[in-house]
């Protein structure tokens, strides 16, 4: 799936999750196009018209332009009649027939990748709780992008020439790999999970290890020495991992002897040669 394509449907999922949270009749959104500010209305929920299909925002422009420009939640009761926005996009808002709107930006990185709409078409207040889950929608999707632009991050340093495990990169690789290993148990959505473990696994099939050793460890057993390998302490590794400490020195324990080691460090310098790790 293609990089745009896959954020795409991050948004189209959390346009979902809004709009059964709130009973919102309306959601839409889409992500800034690259180059440019312009956000591209690509993902409709619960629309009557392709009024606002492929609708181009600017910063600073209507709602949603408004809530890209300060980087914040903006939201209006009646948004023909408001003077807290400009009006440049009137005629599509009108013709779907919204009136209360709010707008979420999707910032990842201090950078607003895209912006999450949800609507009324009744001009009424819309509350604090609608307001907290268009909120918690936007920052579903930035998680989620955060962890696709790490994933690509780790590919590109992958990719980059020179032997695997020489210098400051390969060494970037093997943190970034524990990082993701340590995110990936939190990730709700299946398939976004699936496609880190195969960056995961792709990282440590290009790792310097022969591979010569086949060592069947549990997907926990991996995160576990994964942070291990970054030098986190048992207790440093059940935070990052969600787990108790006890639990964490469980699993070490038993990578521990699967691969035949009785240190931390031979546990990681054993998996890093069956390939287990990058």
């Amino acid at each position: 799936m293609a990089a745009d394509a896959a954020d795409a449907v991050e948004m189209r999922g959390a346009l979902v999750r809004l709009r059964r949270a709130t009973g919102l009749p309306v959601a839409f959104g889409g992500l800034v196009e690259s180059p440019g500010r312009h956000v591209r209305i690509s993902e409709l929920s619960g629309t009557a018209t392709p009024a606002l299909s492929a609708l181009a925002v600017s910063s600073g422009n209507g709602l949603g332009g408004k809530a890209v420009a300060l980087g914040r939640p903006c939201a209006v009761t009646d948004y023909s009649a408001s003077r807290q926005i400009s009006h440049e996009y009137d005629m599509a808002v009108a013709t779907e027939g919204l009136c209360s709107v709010v707008a979420v930006p999707v910032v990842v990185r201090r950078r607003v990748r895209g912006v999450l709409y949800g609507a009324l078409r009744t001009a009424q207040p819309l509350g604090d709780r609608t307001l907290g889950a268009a909120v918690a929608a936007a920052r579903d999707v930035e998680q989620a992008l955060v962890v696709r632009d790490e994933a690509r991050d780790l590919l590109a340093v992958w990719r980059e020439p020179g032997p695997a495990g020489a210098g400051a990169a390969w060494e970037e690789v093997r943190e970034a790999h524990g990082a993701l290993r340590a995110l990936v148990p939190r990730i709700v959505d299946p398939a976004l999970r699936a496609e880190l473990l195969a960056v995961c696994g792709r990282l440590a099939d290009a790792g310097p290890g022969p591979g010569a050793r086949h060592v069947q460890l549990a997907p926990r057993e991996v995160d576990v020495l994964a942070c291990v390998a970054t030098g986190a302490t048992n207790a440093v590794a059940a935070q990052r991992l969600g787990l108790r400490t006890e639990t964490v020195k469980g699993y070490l324990r038993s990578a521990m002897r699967k691969l035949g080691a009785h240190t931390r460090l031979e546990a990681v310098v054993a998996a890093r040669r069956a390939g287990v790790l990058p």
